[in-house]
């Protein structure tokens, strides 16, 4: 690989400078200054809260900056709301995508921006430029009457910077941009950035995952508390180092693992199959272990955990959880102690108008008073020790849950599992969309659980977790499987296998021995 090195001045495309914004007595961004050149990929990272998104939302239009200049091509750039960055030449791509899913591909392109004559829309003109704007990605997925609800969420994502394309932009701001897509998918879309990079354009990229960064970008700036702590060209810095920066501290080991012992086998399936998916799934878990579940997006891994948790139908198969056999209502897994962490924080894992309060004692109100009431003091106080524990950064336990960033938020549907004393955890994708300090906060967590460390308090717990990300499953597992369409393969000691043997088995591939 080429050496990545700074570009010259008369290269810089887009430059902030000074940029400070407060949201009344909150400070989102102090004197905060970065630049980008053409045919360059900025890398902007930082823990949940620290100022990235913000950031991005004065550059695009979305938010107006208190104090501050910005340079586009070395002009004067003020947009005053987001169409007019986009007539400008910025665009952003937003976590969660801003498609219009009933209307046609085409239509989505070009929504906003149809060229026009008398309120006369010329689709002529509309189709070919989507047609030019599609054409960049080859993908057959994309065609220009394809009815976007219809497509993937890879698919998805290349319309929205098909958009971008579409109005000739000269800035790309992707906000966490592969947080949901298949591996597949994120392979697709930085061979796309490479394109775009050779076309000259500017791209600024948000990510939790600094192996990611690593590989995609040139130069890495890392913000801290709504300030720029530092920045490098990602050559000369390392992913401890970039860690470090984030968090303020050194972060000594992202997968700590305790002395675990193996117990008894407290969840058993047998040939586990749904309406659908999965097709068959056997396993034992022992309690004091992590067994990781890997395979693609689509393979039937979320719908096993939701069968045993109750969420799906069993068509076929045999469930024991401790002394109880038999599929059960998700009421009845909580009591007999399975506690399920949904991949969906926001449509499943939370009731989002309730409070922290609310949310981490919903499933487990005993106790907090007499006859059935609920005293807020004793519910409070029960809420604030998880609060402590999980450094849940929130006003109170009465703040609603919603005003809370990302990874506090995955924090809180955490602590309903252990405010509920459950011995057996299904956690689904535990560490999406949260920062890398949250990350290393659960992974110490799932590690205190299964080796019932004093910190526990309590005997080991089983914890079976889904991920899409293998050195996370590598990391923190004892034991892992693969799920390839609808089917759970056999489990291997970690130290038996490595990412290249478990992507073999999650595409379908002959492992050669």
């Amino acid at each position: 690989m080429a050496e990545r090195v700074e570009p010259d001045q008369s290269a810089i495309r887009l430059q902030m400078q000074g940029v400070c914004k407060r949201f009344g007595a909150t400070i989102a961004l102090e004197d905060v200054s970065i630049k980008v050149a053409s045919g360059q990929v900025l890398a902007l990272v930082g823990e949940n809260g620290a100022g990235k998104s913000t950031l991005m939302k004065v550059c695009s239009g979305a938010i107006k900056p208190d104090t501050g200049q910005m340079q586009l091509d070395g002009k004067p750039y003020q947009p005053g709301n987001p169409l007019e960055a986009r007539r400008a030449g910025v665009a952003m791509i937003y976590q969660e995508l801003s498609l219009t899913p009933h209307l046609s591909v085409e239509e989505n392109i070009m929504l906003g921006m149809e060229p026009a004559t008398l309120g006369v829309v010329h689709w002529k003109k509309v189709r070919q430029r989507a047609i030019e704007a599609i054409k960049e990605f080859d993908n057959p997925e994309l065609t220009p009457d394809a009815r976007v609800s219809n497509l993937s969420v890879g698919s998805q994502q290349l319309v929205e910077i098909a958009r971008a394309l579409a109005i000739g932009c000269r800035v790309l701001v992707l906000d966490e941009p592969t947080s949901s897509l298949t591996r597949q998918d994120v392979e697709r879309l930085f061979e796309i950035i490479g394109r775009l990079k050779q076309q000259g354009k500017a791209i600024v990229y948000i990510s939790h995952f600094i192996e990611e960064v690593k590989r995609i970008a040139d130069k890495v700036t890392v913000l801290r508390d709504g300030r720029v702590v530092g920045g490098s060209v990602v050559d000369a810095i390392s992913i401890d180092e970039i860690v470090a920066l984030m968090v303020g501290r050194q972060v000594e080991e992202l997968y700590p693992r305790s002395e675990r012992e193996a117990g008894e086998v407290i969840l058993e399936i047998e040939d586990l199959a749904g309406p659908q998916k999965p097709v068959s799934a056997s396993l034992k878990l022992r309690r004091g272990e992590v067994l990781g579940i890997a395979g693609l997006v689509g393979a039937g891994r979320t719908e096993l955990l939701r069968s045993l948790f109750g969420l799906e139908p069993v068509k076929r198969g045999r469930i024991r959880l401790g002394v109880y056999t038999g599929p059960a209502s998700p009421v009845r897994r909580w009591m007999q102690g399975a506690g399920l962490l949904s991949e969906d924080r926001k449509e499943e894992g939370l009731a989002l108008s309730l409070s922290v309060a609310d949310n981490i004692t919903l499933s487990k109100l005993k106790g907090f008073g007499p006859l059935g009431l609920v005293l807020p003091g004793k519910q409070d106080k029960a809420t604030r020790r998880w609060l402590e524990r999980l450094d849940i950064r929130c006003l109170g336990p009465r703040q609603s849950v919603s005003s809370l960033s990302g990874g506090n938020q995955q924090k809180v549907a955490i602590a309903r599992l252990l405010q509920h004393d459950v011995d057996v955890l299904l956690l689904d994708e535990p560490t999406r969309g949260i920062d890398v300090a949250a990350k290393a906060l659960v992974y110490k967590l799932i590690n205190e659980l299964a080796s019932g460390s004093p910190a526990d308090g309590h005997q080991p717990k089983a914890v079976l977790i889904v991920s899409s990300y293998l050195p996370e499953l590598m990391g923190v597992c004892d034991r892992v499987a693969v799920m390839c369409r609808g089917r759970l393969g056999p489990t291997y000691p970690i130290d038996e296998v490595d990412e290249h043997k478990l992507m073999l088995e999650a595409t379908g591939q002959e492992i050669n021995a």
